[in-house]
């Protein structure tokens, strides 16, 4: 072969590589750029603002002291009057129902067991007459469900079937002080100590934020809820007992103890409850040292009536509210949105803040979850409200044209 054609023979060899390459790497141009992954959109984020509310003006009795909390709500909501522990009277005949329910449970609406009585509550029955405290009667023989033991005991408040019932649950009075002790330290309840099943004694005592707590287990055990609720009761034997709580009914108070002695003056545990905006609330208060149950119940009603307007429903998300928003490098735009209304019922001026978050997004669907935002509600035991955020509108792929201009973002991504 010729010099010249040999020649020849190379340089087009030379061009068809250089094609080849030329092609090649063409095709992996576009393949990286048509598979690489899309850079990510960080989130513009608008944070919610802190909300407030009016301060609540509960009108509180010029006497003793008091307490308000609610259903859901931690803790004592407001007080006032002495802290420290004080006599509670027959209201210590809340925690013997607890506790004797701790070991004998009760369902809603149910009779319970039969409890038949001896000469031994009998004794029990004068004893409680001697010492000058509130009875119904007893005889040898006689035959009471459960059920009608504890309302014989709360409606009237009988000190002698508190005593009765004490024994039957856990066979004699020391041993259910015994677990009683136990049962209140189980439950937090340590500003409380019982002394006796009745609350006779002056060294039955508690503290205005146990007894908010005590109250607020009452109404959610159902059958002790529906026993302090009754005006009234017809029973084997005894006949009709009728409840000391003479507050019932009025200002929708449905409970839930009295309790009256000399040391401890006149005192109720109450319930009530509240519709605010579309929520229930269920009100637990208290009110220790009254001269008279009239004058007690007045005040009582009076400081309902104030606290009703305290409560309030507070919207924190409307559905669709936005929180941010998402810009896209090839020009696609979606607001980050609250997936549902969320609202809570607040008491008083608590205080509501709000923080929003969302991740960084490459592409998505409207309705795909991105973040969330959480309220909180109050301060020294906040709750929290959290509510899931979403894409509005869908963030797509910006296509192979974009890609193809855009080498340098897609390596960013």
């Amino acid at each position: 072969m010729s010099p010249s054609r040999r020649v020849l023979l190379q340089r087009r060899r030379l061009a068809v590589f250089s094609i080849l390459l030329v092609v090649l790497g063409g095709v992996g141009y576009i393949g990286a750029t048509t598979l690489a992954p899309v850079p990510a959109s960080a989130a513009t984020i608008v944070q919610p603002a802190a909300l407030t509310q009016p301060v609540a003006a509960p009108a509180w009795p010029a006497f003793g002291e008091s307490a308000i909390g609610a259903v859901g709500f931690p803790g004592v909501l407001a007080s006032t009057g002495q802290q420290d522990t004080v006599p509670i009277a027959s209201i210590a005949k809340m925690v013997t129902a607890l506790v004797i329910l701790d070991a004998k449970p009760l369902a809603a609406g149910s009779a319970g067991p039969s409890i038949s009585f001896t000469d031994a509550d009998v004794d029990l029955y004068y004893a409680a007459v001697a010492e000058n405290g509130s009875v119904a009667p007893v005889v040898p023989g006689m035959v009471l469900t459960q059920r009608e033991a504890f309302e014989a005991m709360l409606l009237p408040s009988a000190n002698n079937y508190a005593a009765s019932l004490a024994v039957w649950a856990y066979g004699s009075v020391d041993n259910y002080l015994a677990a009683a002790k136990t049962w209140l330290a189980e439950n937090g309840l340590n500003q409380t100590s019982i002394a006796d099943t009745s609350g006779l004694s002056a060294s039955s005592v508690s503290s205005l934020a146990d007894l908010v707590e005590i109250g607020k287990l009452v109404v959610g055990h159902p059958a002790l809820a529906e026993i302090v609720s009754l005006p009234s009761a017809v029973l084997p034997v005894i006949g009709t007992v009728t409840n000391t709580n003479k507050l019932l009914g009025r200002g929708g108070v449905d409970g839930i103890k009295t309790g009256t002695t000399d040391v401890a003056g006149a005192c109720l545990l109450f319930s009530t409850d509240f519709t605010v905006g579309t929520s229930t609330v269920t009100l637990v208060g208290v009110v220790l040292g009254g001269d008279t149950h009239s004058e007690l119940n007045s005040a009582i009603e009076d400081l309902i009536q104030s606290l009703e307007p305290g409560f309030r429903e507070v919207v924190l998300a409307e559905r669709g509210a936005v929180f941010g928003s998402y810009t896209t490098g090839w020009g696609d735009v979606s607001d980050i949105v609250a997936e549902r209304k969320a609202s809570a019922v607040v008491w008083s001026d608590s205080p509501i803040t709000g923080a929003a978050r969302a991740a960084d997004v490459q592409i998505g669907r409207a309705g795909d979850e991105v973040g969330e935002v959480s309220f909180t509600i109050g301060t020294a035991t906040p709750t929290t409200v959290t509510v899931p955020l979403e894409l509005q509108r869908t963030l797509t792929d910006p296509g192979p044209a974009w890609r193809l201009g855009h080498p340098g973002e897609l390596a960013a991504g």
